[in-house]
C-alpha cells in the first residue's frame, strides 16, 4: 500500500486539496472577492510586508479571487502537476512548487506594490519553468523535447495575453517561471538523468542573489 502511495502524484493531491479547503474557509468567511477576507487570509499586498509581514509571501499561491480563478489554476495544477511530479519526484516537486510561487509573490510584491494579488499562477508557471529546464537539459528524450515544446507555446500565449488583460499579474508569473526554471536546476531530476554540476550551483547562486536583491529592494520600495 506504501508503495503504490509513493507512486501516486499525492503531493498534487495535497495542493488541490488544501486550495479547496481555503477557498471554503474564505467562502464562509465573507467571500473570496472580499477585500478583508483576501487580506485575513494572505493576500499579497507589499505595504503588509514591508511591515513584517513576510508570510504574505507563501500564503498567497494558495487564495483565489472568485470560484473561477480557483477552477482554472487547480485544473492546471492538476494535470500539470501530475505530469511534474512523476517527473521530478515527490519532495524535488514540493521544492519547485514551493520556491518558484515564493518568488513570483517576490517579483510580485516589488513591481506591482499597488495591487493585492493572489493565485496558485506563480507555482503553475513555477511547474512551467521546471520543465523547460528538462527540455533543455534532456533534449535527447524525445517525450520531454515535444511536451517542453507544447508548454513554451502555452507560455508565450498566456503572457501575451497577461499584457492585454486587466487584474493580471504579469510580474508574478515572470518571477515564477523564471524561479521554477532556476529551482529545477537546483534540485534536478534523478529519474531522468544528471543535470551538469556547474549548471546547478550557477542556478542557485544566480536564486540566492536575485531574491535578496528584490527583497532589499521591495522593503526600501521600488
Amino acid at each position: 500500500m506504501i508503495k503504490d502511495l509513493k507512486n501516486q502524484p499525492f503531493v498534487t493531491y495535497i495542493i488541490v486539496a488544501i486550495n479547496i479547503i481555503v477557498f471554503l474557509m474564505m467562502t464562509i468567511a465573507g467571500g473570496s472577492s472580499n477585500t478583508q477576507v483576501l487580506l485575513a487570509f494572505g493576500a499579497k499586498y507589499t505595504p503588509f510586508i514591508q511591515q513584517g509581514d513576510w508570510w504574505r509571501l507563501v500564503t498567497p499561491m494558495f487564495i483565489h479571487i472568485g470560484l473561477m480563478h480557483l477552477v482554472v489554476n487547480m485544473v492546471t495544477v492538476f494535470y500539470l502537476g501530475k505530469i511534474v511530479e512523476s517527473l521530478f519526484g515527490h519532495w524535488r516537486f514540493t521544492i519547485v512548487y514551493l520556491v518558484s510561487g515564493v518568488v513570483g509573490n517576490i517579483a510580485s510584491f516589488v513591481l506591482l506594490p499597488a495591487n493585492i494579488s493572489a493565485g496558485a499562477s506563480t507555482s503553475i508557471f513555477g511547474l512551467f519553468g521546471a520543465f523547460m529546464m528538462l527540455g533543455e537539459s534532456f533534449k535527447d528524450n524525445l517525450y520531454i523535447r515535444l511536451m517542453a515544446r507544447q508548454f513554451l507555446t502555452f507560455i508565450v500565449i498566456n503572457l501575451v495575453f497577461d499584457i492585454f488583460l486587466s487584474g493580471v499579474d504579469i510580474y508574478g508569473h515572470i518571477g515564477g517561471l523564471i524561479g521554477g526554471f532556476l529551482i529545477a536546476y537546483v534540485v534536478g531530476a534523478p529519474k531522468l538523468g544528471k543535470n551538469d554540476l556547474i549548471k546547478r550551483f550557477l542556478s542557485g547562486i544566480i536564486l540566492c542573489i536575485a531574491i535578496a536583491l528584490f527583497l532589499q529592494i521591495g522593503m526600501r520600495g521600488f
